[in-house]
């Protein structure tokens, strides 16, 4: 199966079924499939041939979904560009790629310049159906640009194979044809295109489209069009949390949200299960391979869950060995979802892709039940006086203070220790708390050496373009300050 087979076959079983909802319109499945169609043989009309690719810069929208899938059919790659990224990191991904085609909103136009541009999708309603080749599964489908904290985004390639097979994993986890997905993450992004597009259109589900994150709207929409099913960033779920304490909505058509993107606090899932009567599965997983560990058979708040069926996860040390149970090592993963490597990057792709396992550079414990629980990253572990200290753990304990909004966790450079720990954090408003008392309840928490020394407080803590807070951000200000 390819992605453009995968919308042909969701059309033939459920013609008039609706595919996508956004405002006030719909497309059914035959009108998306009819559409993406043509306008996959406009593309191939413009000279452009299977291998090329097109660039989206758009928000959450009906051309949004028509250029993906009729990409897909036209055997193009898609280059999805975040609607957040700026000018500069725009114009790399468009050479990087080699872009022979971008489009883009018209509202975000003038960000994007460097190859033909489109700010509109051509009539193509009236034309005849072309006859399209089928895509080979092993072709590149996707080049999916990481956020790059530490250097220049990566372009994430995954295959119609790796793609489907995400789909699948997604289907086995419950997302399918029996529910109303609410698309409130961008498409542009893993979560939304993995958790959300991708096994709605596999599985013959109506996915109702948010074209930028309003909590007021989401919970809006989650009672007017009965959503079953979501998954969000923990940032956008600590908003949906405190809008629905503000304003209470008839949200009982939910039967299943992920959190995922971050580390999502017990004190939130506690709070989320309160309010909307059913529990936060938090997971993991990122772009290069989702889905990879989720709470989905059952659920222990505060783990990221078992590892999902028909995905391997292993926990090693820095030998490569598994390292025991209970032992902090990196998350490696073997998945069919898995990526093929980063584009135009040899020497990347041969760090991360090791003998078949993917390194994830991310740190993890297993317990004795399976269950994993996220230590963080491996270049912002805390290492205080030869003691590792997890960032998240910290965080973690600190977000279960009634008066904590937003918490981020740093190490700082320490002549005596290595390192120590310093804490930023965004209160409540209208709720007071002094840095001593936010000490002294780490401190009934956590172990003395995990304490931080110092807390800082912010208006709000900055965060990145998929919302999790920047650690490299909060370090530039423990510096100037």
């Amino acid at each position: 199966m390819n992605l453009g087979s995968m919308l042909g076959a969701a059309a033939a079983r459920n013609p008039q079924k609706p595919a996508v909802i956004c405002g006030e319109e719909q497309l059914t499945y035959a009108e998306l499939d009819r559409a993406t169609t043509a306008l996959a043989g406009w593309f191939l009309d413009q000279g452009l041939k299977p291998g090329d690719r097109v660039a989206i810069h758009w928000q959450n929208s009906f051309e949004l979904v028509k250029v993906l899938f009729a990409s897909w059919k036209a055997g193009l790659i898609v280059v999805p560009i975040n609607v957040r990224f700026k000018a500069p990191e725009i114009a790399y991904i468009l050479e990087h790629s080699g872009a022979a085609l971008c489009f883009s909103q018209p509202h975000l136009a003038h960000m994007a310049q460097g190859c033909p541009m489109h700010s509109a999708l051509p009539e193509t309603g009236s034309a005849s159906m072309p006859v399209l080749a089928e895509p080979d599964p092993d072709r590149p489908a996707a080049i999916q640009y990481t956020s790059g904290t530490t250097s220049r985004p990566k372009g994430v390639t995954h295959t119609h194979r790796t793609l489907c097979e995400s789909a699948r994993l997604m289907g086995l986890m419950g997302v399918d044809g029996s529910h109303t997905i609410l698309v409130m993450t961008s498409i542009m992004h893993a979560s939304g295109l993995i958790c959300d597009l991708l096994p709605a259109v596999l599985g013959g589900a109506t996915a109702v489209l948010v074209p930028a994150f309003d909590p007021a709207l989401v919970l809006d929409l989650i009672e007017r069009r009965r959503a079953t099913y979501t998954v969000g960033m923990p940032i956008m779920l600590q908003f949906m949390v405190e809008e629905q304490a503000r304003k209470p909505r008839d949200i009982s058509s939910l039967r299943f949200i992920l959190g995922g993107g971050d580390s999502v606090s017990t004190a939130l899932q506690e709070r989320f299960q309160s309010l909307f009567g059913l529990p936060l599965r938090e997971g993991y997983g990122m772009t290069e391979t989702l889905p990879v560990i989720f709470n989905v058979r059952s659920i222990r708040a505060g783990s990221i869950g078992h590892a999902v069926d028909g995905v391997e996860v292993r926990i090693v040390g820095l030998d490569g060995a598994d390292v025991r149970e209970g032992e902090i090592g990196e998350i490696i993963v073997r998945s069919p979802a898995s990526f093929i490597g980063y584009w135009k990057n040899p020497q990347a792709t041969a760090d991360t892709l090791i003998d078949g396992w993917l390194y994830t550079g991310d740190l993890a414990r297993r317990d004795a039940e399976g269950y994993f629980w996220f230590e963080g990253r491996k270049k912002q572990i805390i290492i205080r006086g030869g003691s590792n200290i997890s960032p998240q753990e910290v965080e973690g304990a600190l977000y279960e203070h009634p008066a904590v909004l937003e918490a981020g966790v740093i190490g700082w450079p320490d002549p005596v220790y290595g390192e120590i720990v310093v804490a930023f954090v965004a209160l409540r408003e209208g709720m007071h708390a002094p840095a001593e008392e936010l000490r002294e309840f780490a401190r009934e928490r956590l172990s003395d050496y995990k304490v931080p020394e110092r807390v800082m407080f912010l208006p709000e803590l900055p965060k990145g373009i998929t919302g999790k807070v920047q650690r490299r951000a909060l370090k530039d200000m423990a510096a100037s300050a």
